[in-house]
């Protein structure tokens, strides 16, 4: 029989490794012992996974991430999964029903065991009909290497696994020695044999591993490998959890449960890099850990000495991955990233960005800015993934930083031909959040989205659409912009089962800018979906529901669609109206305005706050004027009020003083110069546009040349004696009644340092108007200026504002 030689090329070895053989036991530590329940852990996970027979699951579909090409596949594996379309709570097709299931005796005795009935089941996984469950996810347009920050320093190697490095692989005749010593050894086997043959069968070549996982012989040695773990060393456990990386266990596997049970109960035992590269083992499985990484994370305090960079940017990759940071750790990563912050290099910021925001960590304003301000110094030599993470952060952060987004305005145009489709879409989605309208940014990813649509997963084209809408981009500036990402939305129907969230985003953000897909907006407004979206859904969709409704009621007037009940569209504005109650309807600049309208027009009776509007979620102060100009109470044309007394409208004449109030006199209060002119003409706002002033400058908006004295705030504040005729006001009807919307704005209704309004205020106005309304803005830059005025100085802006609107 022909002796076989194989020759292998050696690995370079951890730091963690170098010093040991494979039989050694690592102590860092004496052993202490832990709890009751933590040591039963493992004896109770193996009960489970012994109970009634092992079952062994394997699928194909479920190594996907590896199979083709591992150096590419495990750098996608992060951003894939961030963004796939099936979420962890929702089991997949496969792992819902498996086929290849087997089951075998617990006693793996050779004297009790002749057969092993442990291969895994050929058969073809059968294919079930099209649906939701079995769809395949939307494979990225461009691959984007998740794990570069890999490379900024070979400490990494002690800490992470670099899925580029594959084994050199062995054929299928090289491991068959391997196995057949599993098979003559059996439960002979000691706890190094077994895992040296893990290892050994690890470095088989990727297209023979499904051949090996139908090896009984394999199944085998798994199953000892689980009756041996509490004798193998802590890197015999570390050697055999990165064979299985290579050997694509599926991250479902039961037999992980005890793996992970088992490091759990040796976290005290394993050095920081050991913990560290142990959890990049589990996210290069695939696996979720938290009861590791809740352990992982106790013990970094013990080590924060040692933390440098490497370790503290693989740390927040961890933390990232793991989407959850502990609180008490959260002032630990800051100190030491504003330690090592000028040491980082361009990928190892954006892994520190995308770590902070996938676990939702909130830092002090400060320490963002620095960290973007690091960002921005070689912003130009940053990947697209890495500077796409900084802009994720400062979105979460909602932290404007101006040089950042204007470095944007020159590196987005630049790159955005060759950036993927949720790039562009985390770009575009950090502009909005942050209300920063640049054209060129927008105009750049408009003209490179439609190429993209084959790749667009539906939360892809409904959070563009959004975006797009909100910052007011028209469908004339990019013509074939919006019609793409609507198809696009066709496309991925099926998505909205799952996501209906995804559905109403992207219709929101047409229907700011006008756009209303008729058979999308039957679909979204079906009684079929509404029950869906309102019974699955873990987001609150009603008022989304409630204002698509009401947007196309008001701008397809001939809509013959379906459209929501009567008794939920009165239950979401009840709630909309509470929660007005309590916020927007108790800030100062409203109550300052309703008080002075109230003093203006003469009476509460006069200005009524409410929304109008319920479906754009904001209140106005509603005044109603006569043919004249004269106030109506407005409660005459509330059919819900009983009106027993309608006193008739003020004049603005002055009885029983000194002054009495001209076009001359007027002029001079509003524009601080003399004027013949008429009124109408006194009282018009300068043509030219108010600009925002920086806030130390006061924004100092009259500067009469008339002393204002008692008799004339008197005489602007009084209301007249002079009434006529209620019950002649009453028959009149008050024909020819002009209805006015008093809109008081907020910085948030405007795109940043632009009097551009986003896209639900812009909506918002357009509806008004639809339904009948003038619209008077008192804008956020002139009325927190005008509140720190006299008394006599806000009704005369006041009425400027009012009456101009005529």
């Amino acid at each position: 029989m022909a002796t076989r030689v194989l020759c292998r090329k050696v690995r370079s070895i951890p730091s963690w490794k170098k010093g040991f053989t494979q039989a050694q036991v690592i102590h860092t530590k004496p052993k202490e012992e832990i709890g009751d329940q933590e040591e039963n852990k493992v004896p109770k996970h193996q009960d489970t996974f012994f109970r009634d027979g092992y079952r062994l699951h394997y699928n194909p579909s479920s190594y996907h991430q590896f199979t083709s090409n591992s150096s590419n596949a495990g750098s996608q594996i992060d951003n894939y999964e961030e963004d796939q379309f099936f979420s962890a709570q929702a089991p997949s097709f496969w792992q819902r029903k498996n086929h290849y299931s087997v089951s075998c005796s617990r006693h793996l005795s050779s004297s009790k065991t002749t057969i092993l009935d442990l291969a895994f089941n050929k058969a073809s996984e059968t294919k079930e009909k099209s649906g939701i469950y079995n769809r395949k996810p939307v494979q990225p347009d461009v691959k984007v290497d998740t794990r570069a920050f890999l490379k900024c320093s070979h400490e990494y190697s002690s800490l992470s696994l670099d899925l580029t490095q594959r084994p050199h692989p062995v054929e299928w005749v090289d491991v068959l020695p391997v196995l057949q010593k599993v098979s003559v050894l059996k439960g002979r086997m000691k706890p190094s044999d077994v895992s040296h043959f893990l290892v050994q069968l690890s470095n088989l070549h990727p297209d023979k591993m499904p051949l090996l996982k139908s090896d009984q012989r394999f199944v085998m040695l798994l199953r000892y490998s689980v009756e041996h773990i509490r004798s193998f060393s802590e890197l015999q456990l570390l050697e055999i959890l990165q064979s299985f990386v290579w050997l694509e266990i599926p991250s479902s596997h039961t037999m992980l449960e005890v793996y992970e049970a088992e490091f759990c109960r040796r976290t005290k035992q394993l050095t920081l890099h050991q913990l560290l590269f142990a959890a990049d083992l589990w996210r290069c499985i695939g696996r979720q850990v938290p009861l590791f990484l809740k352990r992982l994370y106790v013990s970094i305090h013990l080590y924060i000495g040692q933390v440098g960079v490497p370790e503290l940017v693989q740390l927040l990759y961890i933390i990232g991955e793991g989407r959850h940071c502990p609180k008490d750790l959260v002032r630990p990563i800051e100190q030491l990233v504003l330690c090592h912050l000028a040491n980082l290099h361009p990928e190892e910021i954006g892994t520190v960005c995308l770590g902070l925001f996938k676990s939702q960590t909130s830092l002090p304003e400060s320490t963002v800015t620095s960290i973007v301000d690091r960002a921005l110094s070689f912003v130009a030599e940053m990947s697209d993934f890495a500077m796409v993470n900084v802009l994720k952060y400062l979105r979460f952060s909602y932290l404007y930083h101006r040089a950042w987004l204007e470095a944007m305005a020159q590196e987005v145009p630049r790159r955005a031909h060759r950036m993927g489709v949720q790039g562009l879409m985390h770009v575009t989605l950090t502009c909005s959040a942050l209300h920063y309208r640049d054209i060129s940014i927008l105009t750049s990813v408009a003209e490179r989205v439609p190429s993209l649509v084959p790749y667009c997963r539906s939360k892809d084209s409904s959070k563009l659409l959004w975006a797009f809408g909100t910052l007011g981009f028209l469908p004339a500036e990019s013509p074939g912009f919006y019609p793409s990402l609507t198809d696009g939305l066709r496309q991925r129907k099926t998505e909205f089962h799952r996501y209906p969230e995804h559905l109403l985003t992207g219709l929101l953000g047409l229907a700011f800018v006008s756009q209303f897909p008729e058979d999308l907006v039957s679909l979204a407004l079906s009684p079929e979906f509404i029950h869906l979206a309102l019974k699955n859904s873990q987001l609150e969709l009603k008022k989304d529901l409630f204002t698509l409704d009401a947007a196309v009621a008001l701008e397809i007037p001939q809509w013959n669609g379906p459209r929501l009940s009567a008794e939920l569209r009165e239950e979401v504005v009840e709630m909309l109206w509470k929660f007005a109650q309590s916020d927007v309807c108790l800030k100062p600049e409203v109550l300052e305005a309703e008080l002075s309208l109230q003093d203006l027009l003469g009476g509460e009776k006069f200005v009524r706050k409410r929304m109008i509007l319920p479906h754009t979620r904001s209140i106005d102060l509603e005044v109603h004027l006569d043919s004249n100009g004269q106030p109506i109470p407005v409660d005459l044309l509330c059919p819900k009020m009983s009106l027993t007394v309608i006193p008739s409208p003020q004049s603005w004449e002055k009885s029983n003083s000194g002054v009495h109030i001209t076009d001359k006199l007027l002029a001079q209060l509003i524009r601080g110069k003399n004027t013949t002119d008429s009124l109408a003409a006194s009282v018009k706002v300068a043509s030219k546009p108010c600009q925002r002033l920086p806030p130390d400058e006061g924004g100092r908006l009259f500067d009469s040349v008339l002393d204002l004295t008692s008799d004339m705030i008197e005489t602007l504040t009084k209301p007249s004696r002079k009434r006529s005729n209620q019950q002649d006001s009453a028959g009149q009807g008050f024909k020819g009644s002009i209805k006015l919307a008093v809109q008081i704005s907020s910085r948030n209704h405007y795109c940043i340092q632009s009097q551009q309004l986003l896209g639900l205020h812009a909506m918002k106005r357009r509806h008004l108007k639809m339904a009948g309304y003038r619209v008077v803005e008192l804008s956020h830059w002139e009325w927190s200026s005008v509140m720190r005025k006299s008394r006599a100085e806000k009704l005369a802006y006041l009425h400027c504002k009012i009456y101009d609107s005529l």
